[in-house]
Parts: C-alpha cells; sequence; structure tokens
C-alpha cells in the first residue's frame, strides 16, 4: 500500500514536471484535413461562400485548424466602391491567399481564388437595384482585374472608380 502510495506520487509529480516544463503533451496537431476544409471555404460556389462565411462568423469552432482570418479588406483600394459593399468578398479572397501561402500551396490555386473573387463580387452586385448594377459590375471586373494581374485590389484607381460612376443613372 505505502509502495503504490509513492509511485502513485512519483507518478503525479513527474506528469507535473512534465507539464510545467511543457513536456506531457505535445502540441496540438492541426487537422490532416486542413487543405480540404481550406479547398471547402474557398470555391466559386455561393455554398462554398456560405460555408466560409459561417466559419468566420464562429471561428472558434475552426480554431484547431489555425487558419488565419486576418484582412485589410481590399487593400488600398475602397472597400465600398461607390457604395457598393465589397468587403466581404475582399475578407474572403484575403483569406484564401493567406491560408494558401500559409499551407504552401498557393501558386496551384491562385486562379481559382481570384476567380472566387470574382463571383462572390457579382453575386454581391446581383442583390443591388437593375439600375445601378452595371456600376457595380463594372467596379468587379476592375477588382477581379487588378487581383489576376497583380494579387491585390490595390491597384484600383480613383479613374476606374470614376469610369464605372457614370455608368450610374442620373439623379
Amino acid at each position: 500500500m505505502i509502495a503504490s502510495r509513492i509511485v502513485r506520487s512519483a507518478l503525479v509529480l513527474a506528469v507535473t514536471a512534465g507539464v510545467v516544463t511543457g513536456l506531457a503533451s505535445p502540441a496540438l496537431a492541426v487537422p490532416a484535413d486542413k487543405p480540404a476544409v481550406l479547398s471547402s471555404f474557398t470555391q466559386t460556389s455561393v455554398t462554398s461562400y456560405n460555408s466560409w462565411n459561417a466559419a468566420r462568423q464562429n471561428q472558434g469552432a475552426w480554431s484547431a485548424y489555425v487558419f488565419d482570418w486576418s484582412t485589410d479588406y481590399c487593400s488600398s483600394s475602397p472597400d465600398n466602391p461607390l457604395g457598393f459593399d465589397f468587403k466581404l468578398a475582399c475578407h474572403r479572397h484575403d483569406f484564401g491567399y493567406r491560408n494558401y501561402k500559409a499551407i504552401g500551396a498557393f501558386d496551384a490555386n491562385k486562379s481559382r481564388l481570384d476567380s472566387m473573387f470574382y463571383e462572390d463580387l457579382k453575386r454581391k452586385c446581383a442583390t443591388y437595384a437593375a439600375a445601378v448594377r452595371p456600376a457595380c459590375t463594372s467596379l468587379a471586373w476592375t477588382y477581379y482585374q487588378a487581383v489576376k494581374a497583380l494579387g491585390s485590389a490595390a491597384e484600383v484607381t480613383p479613374a476606374d472608380i470614376d469610369k464605372a460612376a457614370k455608368l450610374l443613372p442620373a439623379s
């Protein structure tokens, strides 16, 4: 009985020492399906967008995946050009770029991520009144061309926005 207490005490001390020094348990491993989940969040479909947005709103549920949810939205280009809200499309685009870079698979996925961005922008434009939609889709095309060529919407110029503004109905 005394021997078993001594063994138990020694075991408790060893585990406690291991916890204090960080040896008791290895760091939690990122789930093996991280690339598949990342892929499911970065497709061009509305289903993919909705899945990503639900995860974005409940990031804690996805913490084991160690996703980078940070964003600068549309970089130095307006997030809401002419009042069209492009923030979430830019956020998902950042999510794709940052996370594919982190797993070393960016080059193989850049084209799809840029197409995803354009599809998100077009879906957003479809929510606006028909009279203003041409201006929105013109800006969506301009933002898409900027990320396709340069990897960032930051290269959208005020002249690009003025050009789209000409497509708005006279008020």
